[in-house]
């Protein structure tokens, strides 16, 4: 993962600030700069991140009754 700003990391901070939130991620496809993702968090959300997001792949799973 690579360290640093993003190509989406406006959109990321707009999200975070928005939400008054500890972490965000944002996924962008096919958006004005292509596709990518930015992520804004401290270390302990992000060494969490893996199981975050296959937590995440399971839910979205289980409502599409594909589990």
């Amino acid at each position: 993962m690579p360290l640093g700003p993003g190509k989406y990391d406006d959109v990321c901070t707009l999200v975070r600030v928005s939400a008054a939130a500890r972490a965000a991620i944002v996924i962008v496809l096919d958006g004005q700069s292509g596709s990518g993702f930015s992520v804004q968090t401290d270390g302990t959300v992000l060494l969490n991140l893996p199981e975050i997001l296959e937590q995440v792949a399971r839910e979205i799973r289980a409502s599409m009754g594909t589990h």
